[in-house]
């Protein structure tokens, strides 16, 4: 602006002296000299307004693009604030998707609460109409037993009439009996008289002929059956000689162990317990789950004990703990594997057991199932006693026996093995183990001398050999033994094997294992085919049933186990 204002100042001041100088040369010269000075002046001012004009036009230009910057700042400082404020706003937006997974995640736990809170007050009321229900039945019990109350108190008050009448019955036939007893008496003296009358001699001459004829005939009667005697016993001679081989037989001592129902799992240092129990017992569930016994990890140093009433489940846990051991990667995932690979691996070791038993007794030919069944036995008790070792016990005492009566060794020796074959069958009918070892014996083709001495070991059908008798025999010698066998253990076994027997014939059971020595029965079902209700309910009717139908010292507890996994590959 000052570039601007100093010529137009000087165009003024020029034109003023110009007509200044105008006005003073007009009074010395001639009106010539005074248009050339205006001419000049005029010319002057054109040039100065030209000049204006140049410097005015440059000043706008100037401004023009002074405004034309400043709006660039301006715009710049527009997009500036804009792009602020799209930041601004998507960081509004993604505090407020978060703030949505947030309140969504909130909505679903509340959901979930208010759906578990469902499912508690479902089963409280559940549990309410069955406590009523059982209250309805108590008081209909109630009543029905008041009123046999009042039936047996009637009942009593008829007995206690029908006492009084049958006593004074009673008195009237014993005055009856007393007459006839006298009028009996008095006939008989009667009789006695006209028969001695009748006869000629007294009744004491009578009674003296007849002792004389009934010692008479007794003698010879006892001469006759004496004369029997002697003959029988020289025909069963040899008979009682094999028997009394057999008697002393039965003397023979032999070594004897009793079946425990725990196993000892030795570990090489006390922290090994943490990684077998794992985080929150998780692990040490997963085990038992899996082989169905309960591990008791205590104060005992380097030691787990392995309870169970089934041989095989203890081996099948403590191979599985052993190889987990040494692998070091304990979880339930390796845990289910592991115990699949065991129970695989021992079934061929099962049949190992069978094949060096049967070349150890020295006895060919037999079918490879029965080879099996032999090698099961080494996982099976009898009453405590090991039952491989006592078939193995029997089977050398029947050939000791039949070598001593001249009777084929061979024979007796496979029946001896084969006695109790029928106690690890893998059916199970309604027939004793020896009926079943017989059908067994039979359907892989056994001689008849071997089925029948299997058959007639407990006297269920006849004995038809003379191997079977001997069979029976050294059966016993095994089993009667001072201390080789516990009856208790057995009726204790057998009550746990039907409670899991009870659990299993359930719908929708998959497993079930007795623990804690049978007070607790843990079941496992099936998560596709049983609830939550259906679990509660079932666990209900098992308990039920077990107190209607068994008989078991204190309290056994029901435990329904259900658990949900899905299960995809990634490939």
């Amino acid at each position: 602006m000052e570039q601007i204002l100093i010529p137009v100042i000087a165009a003024i001041v020029a034109l003023v002296a110009g007509l200044f100088v105008g006005k003073s040369s007009a009074k010395t010269e001639d009106a010539k000299a005074l248009e050339l000075a205006e001419k000049e002046a005029a010319q002057k001012l054109k040039i100065a307004n030209t000049e204006v004009q140049q410097l005015l036009s440059s000043a706008k230009m100037e401004v023009d693009a002074n405004k034309l910057k400043a709006e660039a700042e301006l715009k710049e400082r527009k997009l500036l604030a804009k792009e602020e404020a799209l930041k601004i706003k998507a960081e509004a937006e993604r505090a407020k998707a978060d703030a949505e997974k947030e309140a969504n995640k909130a909505h679903k736990e509340l959901n979930k609460r208010e759906n578990d809170l469902r499912n508690e007050q479902n089963k409280i009321k559940n549990l309410e109409n069955t406590l009523n229900q059982k209250t309805n039945n108590i008081k209909t019990k109630e009543k029905e037993v008041e009123k046999l109350k009042q039936k047996f108190e009637s009942r009593s008050k008829e007995v206690e009439s029908t006492k009084v009448n049958l006593e004074s019955e009673r008195k009237e036939v014993n005055d009856i009996k007393a007459r006839l007893r006298t009028k009996e008496d008095a006939i008989d003296e009667k009789l006695a008289m006209e028969l001695e009358k009748i006869a000629g001699i007294s009744a004491e001459e009578a009674k003296e002929r007849l002792k004389e004829a009934m010692v008479k005939k007794a003698e010879t009667e006892a001469l006759a059956i004496t004369k029997d005697i002697i003959d029988e016993a020289k025909m069963q001679a040899n008979k009682e000689a094999k028997k009394l081989v057999i008697q002393t037989i039965q003397r023979v001592a032999a070594e004897h162990t009793i079946e425990n129902a725990v196993s000892v799992f030795n570990l090489d240092s006390d922290e090994l317990k943490g990684q077998i129990i794992g985080r929150e017992g998780r692990n040490i569930r997963a085990l038992e789950s899996a082989t169905g016994v309960e591990i008791i990890v205590d104060d005992t140093p380097e030691a787990v004990i392995i309870s169970g009433y089934d041989p095989f489940r203890r081996e099948i846990c403590r191979l599985s703990m052993q190889r987990l051991v040494a692998d070091g990667r304990i979880h339930p995932a390796r845990i289910e594997e592991v115990v699949a690979k065991t129970r695989k691996q021992l079934e061929q070791q099962i049949v190992e057991i069978g094949e060096r038993t049967v070349i150890d007794m020295n006895i060919h030919g037999l079918h490879p199932q029965l080879v099996r069944l032999v090698g099961k036995m080494k996982f099976r008790s009898s009453y405590g006693q090991n039952l491989l070792q006592h078939s193995r016990e029997t089977a050398n005492l029947c050939a000791i026996m039949a070598a001593e009566l001249k009777i084929d060794t061979k024979i007796a020796k496979r029946a001896g093995l084969l006695h109790d074959i029928g106690k690890v069958s893998d059916e199970d009918p309604d027939l004793s183990h020896a009926l079943l070892g017989m059908k067994l014996a039979e359907k892989y083709k056994e001689k008849p001398e071997v089925c029948n001495a299997i058959g007639a070991h407990h006297d269920e059908i006849e004995m038809k050999y003379m191997i079977s008798p001997i069979i029976q025999a050294c059966d016993a010698i095994s089993g009667s033994r001072p201390g080789a066998r516990r009856e208790i253990l057995e009726q204790y076994l057998k009550r746990i094997k039907d409670l899991e027997e009870l659990a299993a014939s359930k719908e929708g059971v998959d497993k079930a294992y007795a623990i804690q020595a049978g007070r607790e029965l843990r079941v496992i079902v099936s998560s596709d085919n049983v609830n939550d209700d259906t679990s509660e309910k079932l666990s209900f009717e098992i308990a039920n049933e077990i107190q209607n139908t068994m008989q078991y010292p204190g309290q056994i507890k029901v435990t329904v186990i259900r658990e949900k996994r899905a299960v995809n590959f990634a490939k």
